[in-house]
């Protein structure tokens, strides 16, 4: 992980007018992101992953707009910019977004070669022959076979990875800098998510772009993250290394998340859930929003909302369980010794990996 900072979100509020009532669907967030890491966010569906980033692009739905907060990049400020013009030479050119279903983020009606060549004549001002071989040198790198005969195929002729693939195309023909990956695999069956994945992290390292991973999937976040953030109603309530979340975690809902991963699932047993749902973004939340799903909730986690709290110089975690008058609290079952756990996993042939285990 490099130590320079690429963009950096202080205090954003998010809120939706929907009807006559008001949805605070971002709750104050902070975030640095550091040039060439990659970092994973994780949570619940409804936990604010998608609107959060949606902020860096200006592509918030029409009822929804920042009320609070910066989003420094480059010297520039991201929640100052108000018109479609402004976002010109930022959104797909310097940051850029791969959706989870290449069938709603692709034309149907015209031609892939078309699809990719659109973006590069209009953010390169290259000509249609130096467009078109560009975008068959990118249909090559990630992976099309026979890319110059398939250039002219429509999206229905490529399977659902193919359709991927093309997507990432897409969103790499400018060379953005930040790449953010909202669920890019939900759609696909387990090999080709494999395989996506993989794509995904070959092209970082050889393009040296910064990637911003979506997903509620834990063991995706397991295989491809630097740093993790987790998000809970409309809040990052814990962030660190890959190995600080999963092997030292310390809010409740982040061992809530981890208790519940398949791969530690005992035969004959239930596999954990998390009880109750989350919190309705259009009331004021009281306290720690977890604390009513919460069975190691405290008094004052219903009365005051928590600060973050340093674990280490990487490792923060917003839970009144680190102030050093709460009382001793021990990790669910599930996750103790999760170290051991998936080492012994991986040593029985297992695809699930941490960081450099």
């Amino acid at each position: 992980m490099k130590d320079k900072i690429i963009i950096s979100a202080k205090d954003i509020e998010v809120q939706f007018r929907v009807r006559d009532r008001f949805l605070t669907a971002i709750r104050n967030v902070s975030l640095d992101l550091y040039e060439g890491e990659t970092f994973a966010i994780v949570g619940e569906s409804g936990s604010g992953k998608s609107v959060f980033t949606k902020t860096f692009t200006g592509m918030l739905e029409s009822n929804g707009k920042i009320t609070n907060g910066s989003i420094m990049y480059h010297g520039q400020d991201l929640t100052k910019l108000k018109k479609e013009k402004d976002w010109a030479g930022i959104r797909g050119v310097k940051i850029a977004t791969v959706f989870q279903d290449p069938m709603t983020s692709l034309n149907p009606i015209r031609t892939i070669g078309f699809q990719i060549t659109e973006v590069i004549e209009k953010h390169q001002k290259l000509s249609k022959s130096e467009a078109k071989a560009q975008a068959i040198s990118i249909m090559e790198r990630v992976g099309i076979p026979n890319a110059a005969d398939r250039f002219d195929n429509y999206p229905f002729q490529y399977s659902g990875g193919m359709r991927q693939r093309i997507v990432i195309a897409i969103a790499l023909a400018c060379h953005p800098e930040i790449l953010i990956c909202d669920e890019p695999t939900t759609a696909l069956d387990v090999t080709i998510q494999a395989q996506i994945i993989k794509l995904i992290k070959d092209l970082q390292k050889e393009l040296g772009f910064t990637t911003i991973y979506i997903t509620h999937d834990l063991g995706v976040v397991a295989n491809v993250a630097d740093r993790v953030g987790v998000m809970y109603g409309g809040q990052i309530i814990e962030y660190g290394t890959v190995n600080e979340i999963f092997y030292d975690p310390q809010h409740p809902y982040t061992w809530a998340l981890l208790s519940a991963l398949p791969q530690l699932g005992v035969k004959g047993e239930d596999l954990y859930y998390i009880t109750g749902t989350p919190p309705s973004l259009y009331n004021k939340i009281e306290g720690d929003a977890f604390a009513p799903r919460n069975p190691q909730a405290l008094k004052i986690d219903f009365a005051k909302e928590p600060p973050f709290f340093k674990v280490s110089d990487t490792h923060y975690a917003k839970t009144w369980l680190l102030d050093p008058r709460a009382p001793k609290v021990e990790k669910p079952a599930a996750i103790q010794n999760l170290h051991e756990k998936i080492l012994k996993m991986t040593a029985k042939g297992g695809a699930f990996h941490v960081g450099n285990d």
